[in-house]
């Protein structure tokens, strides 16, 4: 086992990472920007250094000075998190070249399914079935664009090759928006990714979005943790993320999970992954794999009892799975509720002091969230400022709980979205499991 790690980001995930290493006996490095001297892990880490101005481009995404670090402090290994530089291919291969041991997966693995082409095209060759669309870039060629799209199937989807977080998509209707459509997304994907490569698919209309947690070690051996529901979106962003999936069969999970795994093998996975698909009329569709850990990872440690962080520290160490699949059992039921600094109706951010923070309890209540009384939430940086997430006996239990729990939270000092959450835990669609990736932003008046 490692002996030092860097952690790699901030908030609650490195607070996550850090409680892990505890566990195991490893000592920790914090790297911080100028802006987050206060944070909870900074302050219990064995060593801290900071890495650059509060601007994520000087700090957390400044590659040279997070690698600086662990030379400084004699660290063997850095941790990404998720998010800042978790699923940058040239970062892996980078901490590779200079001696230290990346986290995740190999850069070739991060390249291969960061292109959601090139993705797209594995999953197929891995019997992963995935949504239908021609699976190459879109030429320049009008007609032949035109013609793909009528034997696809209005309404189609064009998506950036290099795309993610919700941006670099657009859904066409029409024959007569199409050209426009693809030139526009082209120009937004080169604007946000550095890469204009776009294809097309067929856009479902009324699809949830089921994922597979997997694991996968150095030594042939993966597995999966079963699903997650996240349909309750908003511009793409998962709003609340439940374990298991309702409606999802045990046969269902059985098949789709055991695919994942075995391509997880034949892709040479390594580490913590998830395969995302849509979900409609009883049919799978692939649509791309994170290769990170999820924010929404607790739902799935919470109905298995397995840790996905630790576990991520033993692969990358080298030592194999702590379990197999016939060990891995799946109990009750969990909610995450995402909590974000931000106006619950405008949603815009809303950073400032917190003057009072109180964390609910109760049998079943799990708070992952690097705030406290007195802390700054920084306006440089995501508003995600914690997850809070319940698990009972049932669906029904594990949302009585978290209606509990929401309602014990008190945050002062600055807005959040706990008005929201606590609206979609009273929802009667989302009780009744019903929710598609487009209820929210309908039930918000979203268009």
């Amino acid at each position: 086992m490692f002996e030092k790690i860097v952690i790699a980001n901030r908030g609650e995930i490195a607070l996550r990472v850090l409680r892990a290493c505890r566990e195991l006996g490893i000592k920790t490095v914090a790297v911080f920007s100028e802006a987050d001297r206060d944070l909870k892990h900074v302050r219990l880490a064995d060593e801290a250094v900071c890495i650059g101005p509060a601007a994520s481009a000087q700090s957390y995404l400044n590659i040279p000075a997070i690698i600086s670090a662990a030379e400084v402090t004699d660290a063997q290994a850095i941790h990404p998190g998720y998010g800042f530089l978790s699923e940058n291919a040239d970062f892996s291969e980078k901490v590779s070249q200079s001696g230290f041991v990346f986290i995740g997966p190999k850069p070739e693995t991060i390249r291969m399914m960061g292109d959601k082409i090139s993705a797209k095209n594995a999953m197929i060759e891995a019997g992963i079935p995935c949504v239908p669309g021609n699976g190459d870039p879109l030429g320049t060629d009008d007609a032949v664009n035109l013609r793909m799209a009528k034997k696809i199937g209005y309404p189609v989807i064009i998506k950036a090759a290099g795309g993610g977080g919700g941006r670099g998509m657009r859904v066409v209707h029409t024959e007569a928006a199409l050209v426009n459509s693809i030139e526009l997304t082209k120009a937004e994907a080169m604007s946000a990714f550095g890469n204009g490569t776009v294809y097309m698919e067929k856009f479902l209309e009324d699809p949830r979005h089921i994922e597979f947690q997997v694991m996968a070690d150095s030594h042939g051996n993966a597995i999966h943790l079963g699903e997650r529901d996240c349909s309750m979106q908003r511009r793409h962003q998962k709003v609340v993320e439940e374990a298991p999936a309702p409606g999802i069969t045990a046969e269902q999970r059985k098949f789709m999970g055991e695919r994942c795994a075995r391509a997880c093998v034949e892709i040479g996975y390594l580490g913590a992954g998830t395969f995302e698909f849509l979900y409609e009329k009883g049919e799978f569709y692939f649509i791309e794999m994170n290769t990170r850990v999820q924010v929404e990872h607790p739902v799935t440690e919470m109905i298995t009892g397995f840790d996905i962080v630790k576990e991520q520290l033993r692969i990358a160490a080298g030592l194999p799975l702590s379990v197999t699949q016939e060990q891995v059992r799946f109990t009750g039921h969990a909610i995450e509720c995402r909590l974000n600094a931000e106006d619950p109706k405008t949603f815009m951010p809303s950073p400032g002091l917190i003057d009072q923070f109180h964390m609910p309890g109760g049998p079943g209540i799990r708070c992952e969230t690097h705030i406290y009384n007195g802390y700054k939430v920084p306006p440089y940086y995501d508003s995600m400022i914690g997850k809070l997430i319940a698990h009972g006996d049932d669906r029904d239990s594990a949302i009585a709980r978290m209606k509990t729990a929401l309602s014990e939270m008190v945050i002062d000092g600055i807005k959040t979205n706990i008005p929201l959450q606590q609206s979609i835990m009273a929802d009667s669609a989302f009780a009744a499991g019903s929710q598609n990736i487009h209820y929210l932003e309908k039930k918000l008046g979203i268009h």
